[in-house]
């Protein structure tokens, strides 16, 4: 089969295997891509991720790692200054403390240590978020600290197909890429994904409904709750704008501020806490390019100012399409 009829067919794929796929297609194509970490192999790790590699790679490139996160992106930055594209699973981001020196001290400023002789191809793959009812320390949304690290490229998909070719983009970077995905959504819908290998480049987000009164901003498990608002919007005669930023690291400026320009107000939704969000620093930015193109204030619908709460009360914390509602309906009314 040629390349070209290949990467015209579909398979129906949720997220998690979309991720999945594109970690195959890649390994099958570059023998320098290895996977890595806490129970990829034998088990496919803890959401089956990578089920079905280790018997189609073998172990010298799927690797079970210890418990030791630090060990693992530590040995990841070695793999990839030795010429190698590791893939790195940190189960969970609430699990990725013990690595944040090797990320922060290490990995990120790699290229800028090396005066740009050594590049730094990796991926440094966690889910992240909250909406699926485990224990402390499995729904954490820190994106913000990887933000606040200059090096790092931040990715962050919404969509089956967005997963498949953002995370063979990150692999084939020549920088480290954190890929978060939205475990809340892993499972939650299906559509077609083009088989074989494509990429959808890093920095360009995607207007997932285009409207012209309000511009919703989102990214993640909160890009699904953003459009389920802008549908019930127009019920109210609302035109919704809906823009899921897919990279937070390169960001799409220019495109966010193409629709605010053309909207007037914008509202930003993420589930991270809100002091200190990304969301403000997106809000910042709109308030500095376009101080007097704007109707309204921009308006924040984020989780809140405490530790993710125990199973029984996350509804109360994530964003929600009501919340996200009543914040345009404010923002409209300004």
């Amino acid at each position: 089969m040629s390349a070209a009829k290949e990467q015209e067919e579909t398979k129906k794929l949720t997220l998690v295997q979309a991720v999945q796929d594109a970690l195959r297609t890649e390994m099958e194509l570059d023998e320098r891509v290895l996977v890595m970490g806490e129970d990829v192999g034998r088990d496919g790790g803890v959401f089956r991720a990578t089920e079905g590699l280790l018997d189609q790679f073998g172990p010298e490139r799927v690797m079970d790692t210890p418990l030791a996160e630090s060990g693992i992106v530590g040995t990841a930055l070695g793999l990839a200054v030795a010429g190698f594209r590791p893939v790195a699973e940190i189960q969970f981001m609430g699990f990725v403390y013990p690595a944040i020196n090797q990320l922060f001290a290490h990995v990120a400023r790699f290229r800028n240590r090396s005066r740009g002789r050594y590049p730094l191809p990796m991926v440094v793959r966690m889910p992240y978020g909250g909406g699926i009812h485990p224990p402390e320390h499995h729904s954490e949304s820190y994106e913000s600290l990887f933000l606040n690290t200059p090096g790092l490229k931040v990715v962050v998909p919404s969509t089956p197909t967005d997963a498949k070719g953002l995370l063979i983009q990150a692999i084939r970077e020549e920088d480290p890429v954190i890929f978060l995905e939205p475990k809340r959504i892993y499972r939650a819908f299906r559509e077609e994904v083009p088989s074989g290998a494509y990429t959808i480049p890093l920095g360009e987000l995607r207007v997932a409904r285009e409207g012209s009164d309000v511009t919703l901003i989102a990214w993640g498990a909160m890009s699904r709750v953003v459009l389920e608002a802008s549908e019930f919007l127009v019920k109210d005669g609302v035109s919704a704008e809906v823009l899921d930023l897919r990279t937070l690291n390169p960001l799409d400026l220019d495109g966010i501020l193409e629709s605010v320009r053309k909207t007037g107000r914008a509202v930003v939704v993420h589930e991270a806490p809100r002091n200190t969000g990304f969301g403000a620093e997106i809000a910042t930015l709109i308030h500095e390019r376009l101080p007097l193109e704007l109707e309204a204030p921009v308006a924040r619908v984020t989780g809140f100012d405490c530790v993710f709460p125990f199973p029984m009360t996350e509804e109360h914390y994530l964003p929600t399409r009501d919340r996200v509602i009543a914040a345009v309906r404010k923002t409209l009314d300004f």
